[in-house]
């Protein structure tokens, strides 16, 4: 401990130390422009230096040395200094790389000078400079565009962190303070810098380390906070903290977790609150510093401040609400075995035996090696992934094979499984130092090291775990040393003594992360010294346990039955029974084959005694027998599950019987189960209200807290209706007969796609979900005009109308829809949903214009709780108290975001974004005019399919393929995506759909912001164009925004002299889609009606993406194409298709214009509705752009100049433009 750590200390005892705000908010204050960032001395400067904040503390030192003064004015006691992105690999982006260790000491040194300053006005209340380390601009633990690959390696990061830090100390900073590490692996290397210069310096300060965790409680890497903590516990931290990416009240509970594990001083400094979509943050100085002094109230923090969007005024707010708080007080450490992969895993005396899965080992699994040499690595992690499946709560990975590069293999393996997403812990081994080294360097959580030994000697031994401490491991000790591997028990004892005090005392080990491998050895050899070995591994644990306190014993469980490979029976038996009475003398932890061991009171009784004599080495021909009897049984099988025993629940109770249908969504024994529960309840009606309810009741509780998912609720949903289905007859009889009404339900629910609109799959899912929960769902389908709405919800006596809508112009359908309800005097709730929707854009247009309630939903798992509050006497107030004090913010949001920064039409445009169009490529195509597609293959369509999207409708959250190792949803995505192939083979087998399209190329050139197209037979354009299509410009200026973008600037203007062209299509895949639809719903089949829309839809996309490689190779700038479905996802290749209603062309109504060119109905049978949505739905349209410089962009908000202009140019009224862009205007009409 230094005088600094003593004094921060003794502080920490009395009061809540205050970090400072925001550095870049107050620089951005100050609206620094580019010569201000070059000064004098970087006036030649080969790069622009605008936005790299810290060359300020070189150019403008006067502005960051106010800030810090600002800062300790308002009652930090801990500034930063401005070296956020002051490290080698950041600042090469501004090629001032060269410049790090001059950055970082002329910064610490402003803020040294500032806080020495205000420590001598107010000497009772010290000052300290934190030097401020950000996170890099490069990730270590993923790269999702080259999986298995990484931009830079861990040493080049510790390299860049260290000249920083060498900077920083030279300058004078108190503390070190890495922070807002979306990648613990960058951490690792950044504490790894730190301790390399403390040793080169012989110096050391406190480091505080700091996390930033997103809303789903994970990092950027997918670590769950205590993840994190555990990942970076082996360093001596003066604090670890959160800040940055959330707000108070949403980084609140992650906070409190961390404090439960953390054993050092716990930080907090968010956000100004979350982001407000207009640049800024959604709450405000007052706000923040109350959830920030409730958290010291609640001892979980002694350390805060803020992070982006807080200044000075966040501080004094802070400092108010924190001033006679006491602290946290720094626990006790906790000697906790914790591993940590992307969560915690910690193993105590009183856990589950921790499995080690063996099977991604080289040496020990055929299968494995044989795919890592053939470089099959998907096949390879789904081995890991199978162990974890099987139950292993570490994965042991080894490469050393003879004829493999070792290290390569390694590395490529562990960044893998990062890239993988791999949940648990990893055991890096390996014989081979240098691997388990590069392993080390690739592992962001804490790993263990398998293994080091004192066979070399103390000194070899010590080195290594020093090593292993250095990054953050746990250390397997084998119990070999410099005379060989111990057999005794008393060796292996004496050994693991020996290596325990030379790691405690010396390598300042904790004993929690040391654990010894006795060596297991293999029996029944037939050579009579090895009869033993299993007695003297269960005495060596036993003493070990109490020998070595706090350390923990595993063990390669396998080769105990090595002289019985080949015979699996006998060689699982054998490794059952041995790891049985090794836990019960105390083993922790061993190498298996996760998912393969028996249960031990499973095995054949006759078989479980003679390998116990083995074992125990019971009689001198205990090998012989188990031998003899290993022979009668080699070639025997286990056998597998029977179909009787497959249907065992069939012999349940009828009421059982049709609980596990819903769950599982069976509907082989639905209606015969169904009639056996009507001759036993007497009345259709109490099978309903009885068995079946209490079904879906447990289907939805299930639902709710997400121990079912979409899919699942579906398919019970279908199995539900066809058990009312055959309920309905017998419930209609009895009506006619003696009157009997039907189950009242929950309340009655109207929903309509709006009047326009053809798409509702999420409408479709919202509906059964409710019906799922007992409301009466009355849904109208699409393209429902306002008043059959109204009509239907009067006759009806609708507690709830549901609109939804995935086209922007839907968004003015239903603010007509909200005005007609309030002119007709409804006061039921109005719910609002779908794609295009939003909780801003419901406050400010659609609630404004509806008396009574209006709640905008998110996604279907939300309608149920929404529905449930709003029709609740006792919830029902609060609920809209709470959505109206919401929707009020989101107003006055909303009126904040009309005064952002637009500049004028007329600026806009003179700062377009520009091409040298003398020099510039303009690829000629093949053929002009437009070509048909009458019946694409949906086959060739299928290999580019985005699955992506496909799992989000529904609402199951992962990028394909990755979702399916998801340890949430993963075995549920799997499932719906073996359902969807299904029905796909079906669907292209049966010729059930059929896809249409129709494409071409045009000579273009633009004039202004308009498009002109000219005929196939005009290439010299002397002609009138056959279309115009008319764009918008962006207004919307952004930090750094050097250009102001439209379509139009991608297509060389008339007067540049060039012929350009220009390529437009539209494509269908939802030819048959109604008739299979109605197929699936006559059979009361909501699962597969839903599926098969969203298969369409897929299609549709695959067929866009298909057709625009089709053009890039027709249109000659891209011949020799040979991208990966992956890489077409990504839109790696030359070129965009932007699409009319989506945002660098938001207005939908150049549709009609496009629909001419192509003759679009003709060829393909899209229709246009009167919202100029497509109909089928499962179809995409848009144009081609090849300039090599193209992409996509948000137009954004645009000013009243340009929508008048526009609405000249499209021959529109201004009042009509308003509407059809009502989204992006930046006024009040």
């Amino acid at each position: 401990m230094n005088s600094t750590e003593d004094q921060l200390n003794q502080i920490l005892e009395e009061r809540v130390l205050l970090l400072d705000g925001s550095m870049g908010a107050l620089i951005f204050s100050n609206n620094p422009q580019e010569e201000d960032y070059r000064g004098e001395r970087f006036k030649s400067h080969p790069v622009d230096l605008r936005n790299a904040a810290d060359i300020l503390a070189l150019t403008q030192p006067q502005l960051i040395e106010q800030i810090h003064r600002d800062y300790l004015e308002a009652g930090s006691d801990i500034i930063e200094t401005d070296t956020f992105t002051a490290s080698i690999i950041t600042l090469e982006e501004y090629q001032l790389s060269d410049l790090t260790y001059e950055i970082n000491k002329t910064a610490a040194e402003l803020a040294r000078r500032a806080a020495d300053d205000y420590t001598k006005k107010t000497p009772d209340k010290p000052r300290f400079v934190a030097g401020s380390i950000g996170p890099t601009n490069r990730q270590l633990s993923m790269n999702a565009d080259e999986p298995g690959a990484r931009p830079v390696t861990f040493d080049q990061m510790a390299a860049s962190y260290a000249e920083q830090v060498r900077g920083l100390i030279d300058g004078g900073v108190d503390i070190l303070l890495p922070e807002t590490s979306f990648d613990t692996l960058n951490m690792k290397a950044a504490l790894v810098a730190i301790d390399q210069v403390f040793r080169e310096k012989n110096v050391r300060v406190p480091v505080m380390s700091s996390c930033t965790i997103f809303e789903g409680g994970r990092s950027m890497t997918a670590q769950t906070v205590e993840a994190f903590y555990t990942s970076v516990s082996h360093f001596p931290l003066f604090s670890v903290g959160l800040n940055c990416a959330l707000g108070p009240k949403q980084i609140r509970p992650y906070v409190e977790a961390l404090s439960r594990v953390a054993d050092c001083h716990v930080s907090c400094y968010p956000n100004a609150g979350m982001p407000d979509g207009m640049g800024g943050f959604d709450s405000n100085p007052e706000e923040v510093a109350a959830v920030i002094g409730e958290m010291a109230q609640n001892k979980w923090v002694g350390i805060v401040g803020g992070c982006c969007g807080t200044t000075p005024e966040f501080i004094r707010q802070i400092a108010k609400h924190v001033d006679s708080t006491k602290p946290r007080p720094r626990p006790q450490r906790k000697a906790v075995s914790s591993y940590s992969g992307l969560e915690r895993f910690e193993l105590t005396e009183n856990s589950n035996f921790c499995m080690v899965g063996e099977r991604t080992n080289v040496t020990g699994s055929r299968k494995f090696a044989r795919l890592i040499r053939e470089e099959k690595f998907d096949e390879a992690l789904s081995i890991a992934h199978g162990q974890v499946e099987g139950g292993a709560n570490i994965v042991d990975v080894n490469m050393d094979e003879g004829l493999l590069d070792s290290v390569a293999y390694m590395e490529k393996f562990l960044w893998l499984l990062s890239d993988d997403s791999l949940s648990v812990p990893i055991m890096i081994d390996s014989s081979n130092w240098d691997v388990i080294e590069a392993g080390l360097k690739c592992v962001q959580g804490k790993g263990i090291v398998n293994s080091i030994s004192l066979k070399e000697g103390e000194e070899k031994f010590l080195e290594q775990a020093r090593i292993v401490r250095r990054y953050g491991a746990a250390a397997v000790v084998m119990a070999f040393d410099e005379e060989g591997q111990a057999v005794t028990a008393d060796h292996k004892v004496a050994i693991c003594k020996r290596a325990y005090q030379l790691l405690t005392e010396q390598a300042g080990f904790p004993p929690e992360d040391i654990i010894f491998d006795p060596n297991i050895l293999t029996v029944a050899t037939g050579m009579e010294e090895h009869n033993n070995y299993a007695v003297e591994f269960f005495e060596a644990i036993r003493k070990i346990k109490k020998e070595c306190p706090g350390a923990k014993t595993s063990g390669g469980v396998s080769n105990v039955s090595f002289s019985f490979r080949g015979n699996d029976v006998v060689r699982e038996a054998m490794n059952a029974c041995f790891l049985y009475h090794a836990i019960a003398a105390g083993l922790d932890m061993g190498i298996v084959n996760a998912g393969q061991l028996e249960v031990y009171d499973e095995i054949d009784p006759k078989l479980r005694d003679l390998i116990e004599d083995v074992l125990f080495n019971r009689h001198p021909e205990a090998t012989d027998r188990l031998i003899e009897y290993a022979e009668e049984i080699k070639n025997s099988s286990r056998g597998k599950q029977s179909d009787a025993s497959a249907l065992a629940w069939r012999e349940n109770t009828v009421e059982e019987r049709l609980k596990y249908s819903l769950l599982k969504g069976i509907t082989d024994f639905i209606v015969e189960d169904t009639e056996e529960a009507r001759q036993k309840y007497g009345r259709p009606l109490n099978v309903i209200q009885g068995p079946l309810m209490d079904g879906m009741n447990v289907v939805g509780e299930l639902f709710g807290t997400g121990k079912m998912f979409l899919p699942q609720v579906v398919k019970s949903a279908r199995v539900m209706k066809k058990s009312v289905a055959y309920l309905e007859p017998y419930m209609e009889e009895e009506k006619r007969e003696a009157g009997l009404e039907n189950a009242p339900g929950r309340g009655t629910v109207v929903l309509a796609t709006v009047k326009g609109d053809v798409h509702d799959i999420g409408k479709n899912i919202v509906g059964v979900v409710l019906r799922c929960n007992n409301f009466d769902v009355i849904d109208l389908g699409v393209m429902v005009p306002s008043e059959k709405i109204l009509e239907v919800a009067q006759e009806k006596k609708a507690d709830i109308i549901g609109l939804s809508g995935l086209i922007t112009p839907s968004l003015e359908e239903m603010i007509h829809v909200a005005k007609e309800m309030n002119r007709t005097g409804f006061q039921v709730p109005l719910l609002i949903g779908g794609a295009t929707t939003s909780a801003r854009h419901t406050a400010v247009k659609i609630a404004q214009n509806y008396d009574s309630p209006t709640v905008h939903v998110v996604d279907a798992s939300l309608s149920v709780p929404v529905v449930e509050s709003l029709l609740d006497d006792e919830r029902r107030d609060a609920f809209i108290k709470k959505n109206e004090e919401k929707q009020e913010k989101d107003r006055a949001t909303f009126n904040q975001r009309q005064d952002r920064n637009l500049v004028t039409y007329e600026v806009a445009c003179q700062r377009r974004f520009t091409t040298d169009w003398d020099s510039v490529d303009i690829p000629e195509p093949t053929f002009l005019g437009r070509r048909q597609i009458e019946n694409q293959s949906l086959e060739k369509l299928r290999e580019f399919v985005d699955w992506s999207p496909f799992f989000s409708t529904w609402e199951l959250r992962g990028k394909y393929p990755k979702i399916f190792e998801d340890e949430h949803v993963g075995e549920e995505a799997r499932k719906l995506f073996a359902d969807a192939n299904n029905l796909l083979d079906r669907i292209i087998s049966e010729k059930l759909l059929t896809a249409r399209g129709v494409y071409g190329f045009w000579p273009a050139n633009s004039i202004g912001e308009d498009v002109y197209v000219f005929g196939e037979d005009d290439p010299e354009r002397k002609n009138d164009p056959i279309a115009v299509f008319p764009m918008l410009r962006q207004q919307w200026e952004r930090k750094g925004q050097k250009d102001f973008r439209s379509l139009a600037d991608y297509i060389a203007p008339l007067e540049s002299g060039r012929r350009d062209f220009i390529g437009a299509f539209a494509v269908t895949a939802g030819i048959g889609c109604d008739e299979l639809v109605a197929e699936f719903l006559a059979e009361h089949d909501d699962y597969n009606s839903i599926m098969t829309k969203a298969i369409a839809d897929r299609l549709a996309e695959a067929f866009a993406e298909y057709l625009h490689m089709k053009a890039r190779i027709e249109w000659g700038y891209d011949q020799a194409e040979s991208l990966t479905n992956e890489d077409l996802i990504a839109e790696k290749y030359r070129g965009i298709r932007p699409a009319f209603g989506y945002p660098a062309c938001p207005d939908h109504t150049p549709k009609e214009r496009l629909w001419k060119l192509l003759d679009a109905e003709n060829a393909t049978g899209i229709q246009l509705t009167e919202s100029f949505a497509m109909y089928p739905a499962a179809s995409v349209s848009g144009l081609h752009f090849a300039h090599p410089e193209s992409r996509y962009f948000s137009v954004d908000r645009v000013t009243k100049d340009q929508v008048t202009n526009y609405a000249e140019r499209s021959g529109m009224t201004v009042e009509q433009a308003e509407r059809w862009l009502g989204s992006n205007l930046g006024y009040t009409p």
